[in-house]
Parts: structure tokens; sequence; C-alpha cells
């Protein structure tokens, strides 16, 4: 019996051995490849706009040499390559990857500036509000996660190469999630949810208080508090406004003889 045993092991050990084939039965036209080539036919890839076959070749070259100099640089490259593929989500966990295993790497701030991207990429649809799409169907996860990356690059790389990009990324993404908050409160007061609208204004005042979006935030916020009665809070809030925004087309109405107030008149 033993002998059958170890006959049955032997001849499936050949059969593995002889036939050489992959689970789909394609040979690997990798095998044997150095690193070096590995690297250097996965960078011709994605200098070529391959970007599939650019990543399955990272991925081989980290698998087979983990530890090599082309494998730390291959990490950092499959990152670009999925962020040019159109795979955020991907692109963000291998930045973020590179980080933690290279957070002393002369090139990690590429990589925080990356994660940026990817995520800023991902919600171009959130801060592209001028397609139409209402605003308030949009989770802006993505935005305020490019914010906070593109945040943690200026502040840890303040004379990296890709910190003025950043720094503009951020101010856009500021705004746009300001526009976010105001937008969400215009609907509210749509619905006569005059306390909810508020809340979002005063967030985003808060929060985003350089936004130029805060300039209509605060004309809902004093319509919200006239509308709840609130005539001292809604008087404050229009005195933040004239100071802040003195030229707002907002205040250029004025207030007729015998008409309502401004906000009284404003047409939602």
């Amino acid at each position: 019996m033993r002998i059958f045993h170890h006959s049955v092991a032997l001849l499936l050990i050949a059969l593995v051995a002889g036939c050489g084939l992959l689970p789909d039965g394609e040979q690997d036209e990798t095998a044997g490849w150095s690193a070096q080539r590995l690297y250097s036919e996965a960078k011709d890839n994605l200098n070529g706009g391959n970007y599939e076959q650019a990543i399955k070749y990272y991925g081989k070259l980290e698998a087979r040499y983990p530890y090599g100099r082309f494998a730390q640089q291959a990490q950092l490259e499959l990152a670009y390559a999925h962020f040019k593929d159109n795979e955020p989500a991907q692109a963000v966990a291998a930045a973020d990857r590179f980080i933690k295993l290279h957070p002393n790497h002369p090139s990690v701030d590429y990589a925080y500036y990356l994660r940026g991207l990817a995520n800023f990429n991902d919600d171009l649809g959130f801060v592209g509000y001028l397609t139409g799409q209402d605003l308030t169907e949009r989770d802006p996860k993505a935005a305020r996660d490019a914010f906070e990356a593109f945040r943690e690059l200026v502040t840890r790389f303040p004379e990296s190469r890709y910190t003025p990009d950043g720094i503009a990324r951020m101010n856009y993404l500021l705004n746009a999630l300001a526009a976010h908050e105001v937008h969400v409160a215009r609907y509210y007061m749509r619905r006569s949810a005059y306390v909810a609208a508020a809340n979002r204004v005063q967030f985003a005042l808060k929060t985003y208080p350089q936004a130029p979006a805060n300039e209509e935030g605060l004309v809902i916020l004093v319509n919200a508090y006239n509308a709840l009665g609130m005539n001292d809070l809604r008087d404050d809030a229009q005195r933040v406004l004239m100071k802040n925004f003195p030229n707002s087309p907002y205040l250029k109405g004025g207030r007729p003889a015998g008409e309502r107030r401004w906000w009284q008149i404003w047409n939602w």
C-alpha cells in the first residue's frame, strides 16, 4: 500500500512538472524573467498607455522580487497605473500601501499627491456640479478625502514640487465642498425646513470659512432666521454678509419704500 501511494505521488509530481501550464491553460510568458526585465516591460507598457498590462507586470515583479529596489518603484508606479486606468480605489489603496511601507522614501510625497489626485478625479462629478445632476444626490466623501490627502501633502512636504498644485486643488475643493453644503441648505429652504437649512450653512461657515460659496450661504442663513422669527440672529447674519461681501449682488436690491426687506422677497 505504501508503494502504491508513493507511486501515485510521483505520478502527480511528474504530471505537474511536465505540463507546466497555468490554470487557464496558457503558459506564463514572464517565467524566468529577471526583476529588471519585469520592471522594464511594466514601465514600457505604462508609458505606452497599456495600463492593464503594466499592472499585471508590476504585480508579478512584486510577488517574485518583493525586497529588491525595483519592487519599491513598482509599488509606486502601480498606484499611478491604477490611477491612469480609471481605478481610483485601487490607486488610493496602492498609494496608501506605499506610504505605510516606505514612509521615508524620497518619493513618498508623490504617493500623497497621487492619493489626492485619485480621490479628486473620482469625484469630478461632484465638483463639476454644473453638469446638471442634483448635488444632494452625490456623496462628497471622495472630495473630502482628496482635500485631506492634499492637506497632508502640503503640511508634511511644503517644499515638494507637487505642493503648489496640491494647494490649488485644495482651494478648488474647499469651495466645491462649501457649495455642496449651500446647495443642500437651499434644498431645505425650498421645503421650509429652515432649521436644517441654517444648520447646513453654519457648518459650511465654520468648516470652510474662506469659501466664496459662503456669500450665498449667508443669504440663506438670513432668510432661514427670518422665516423662524429669530430677528436678532437674522440681523447678525446680515451684518456678517455686509461686512464680508460689501459688494454682494444679493444686497443691491435694497429695500424699496413700502416694500418688504430684501431677504423677504428672495425667490427660492
